[in-house]
């Protein structure tokens, strides 16, 4: 695949997640975006009209209808940054053409077709929902190898996940797991929305969806795939920065555990993930060490000998969304994971 580019179109390409991803792949020596669309009421436009940040490196122009003749003869994979329960009006058809996907929507998250419509609404393709595949890298690359359709985690559940997985594989977390996010507003996506507006959110903090957001049910459900089945009370919260996503997330310890061997168990963990840092003992990570790359900062500190601290940073739209979707479209065509934020 490597001596011919692989065909990519995005679906959704005028969003936040879908410009950054478009921004991402430019820079993919292995990879060509041969489509972008954008939403029916936008008109069509040039990507660099679009997105001046890319204007002199792509020629591509984008079109408010799906041209499925593109998809066809001329695509490999289909990204989609499309609104959740709008993903999987397309996914069957691409699907059937035998086409790769990635969606970075919630509609193939859920193994669960009761549990998607219980925070969603009325799942149109649930027989799609064993046929994907969770795309979180750390947790299951073997299957993303094999996969024709990823469903790409939400940004704060990537957060959440990555900050307790370790101790989940280890069976030592035990009752309830309350995770507290502070996100940028683009995490809210590209929409007209009173709330969102500069004078509404600078200067100010709120918290909202207070243990009933959507995200909530998605990092229940993975734990509980990996064996850990502990409630979770998760509060996000708005802080005005346009990337960025800091979790802290409390942990009851099944046993009391030495500080050293915590910390080694995330160590030895993540040894071998290009994209998760783990910090020194006690050091909390900040956002701005983590915005605009595909990283995972993780810090953890015992409180005493049945609480854990454990602080995680990603930017939400790279790896906690577009970035993550580029790692995932590497493992399904064997690239170098890290491409092209860094070469191992």
């Amino acid at each position: 695949m490597k001596n011919t580019k692989l065909k990519a179109a995005i679906f959704g390409i005028s969003g936040y997640a879908g410009r950054k991803l478009f921004e991402i792949l430019l820079q993919h020596p292995y990879v060509e975006v041969t489509a972008g669309f954008v939403a029916p009421d936008e008109p069509d436009m040039s990507a660099a009209h679009m997105h001046p940040r890319i204007a002199k490196t792509t020629e591509l122009n984008c079109s408010n209808k799906i041209d499925w003749e593109i998809i066809e003869k001329k695509t490999d994979i289909v990204f989609l940054a499309l609104p959740h329960a709008v993903s999987m009006s397309f996914v069957p058809k691409i699907f059937s053409l035998g086409k790769k996907i990635i969606d970075l929507s919630a509609d193939y998250r859920f193994s669960d077709e009761k549990l998607y419509e219980k925070w969603y609404q009325r799942h149109t393709s649930p027989e799609l929902l064993s046929r994907a595949i969770y795309g979180l890298p750390e947790l299951y690359r073997e299957e993303i190898k094999k996969a024709q359709l990823v469903a790409n985690p939400g940004c704060y559940p990537t957060s959440a996940i990555l900050g307790v997985l370790p101790l989940a594989k280890e069976n030592i977390v035990k009752g309830r797991l309350i995770v507290n996010s502070l996100s940028g507003f683009t995490g809210a996506g590209r929409k007209p929305d009173v709330a969102l507006l500069f004078a509404e959110g600078n200067e100010t903090s709120r918290a909202y969806k207070i243990g009933e957001h959507r995200h909530q049910p998605e990092i229940q459900h993975i734990l509980e795939k990996v064996g850990c089945r502990v409630d979770v009370t998760f509060v996000p919260h708005l802080i005005p920065v346009n990337c960025g996503i800091l979790t802290t997330i409390y942990i009851e310890l099944a046993r009391d555990i030495a500080e050293e061997k915590l910390l080694q168990i995330y160590e030895d963990f993540y040894k071998d993930e290009p994209f998760v840092r783990v910090m020194k003992y006690g050091s909390s990570p900040e956002i701005k060490n983590i915005a605009g790359t595909n990283f995972c900062d993780i810090g953890v500190k015992k409180i005493n000998s049945s609480l854990l601290v454990v602080v995680s940073a990603i930017d939400n739209l790279v790896k906690g969304a577009s970035g993550q979707a580029v790692q995932n479209m590497n493992i399904m065509m064997g690239f170098d994971e890290t491409l092209p934020f860094y070469s191992k």
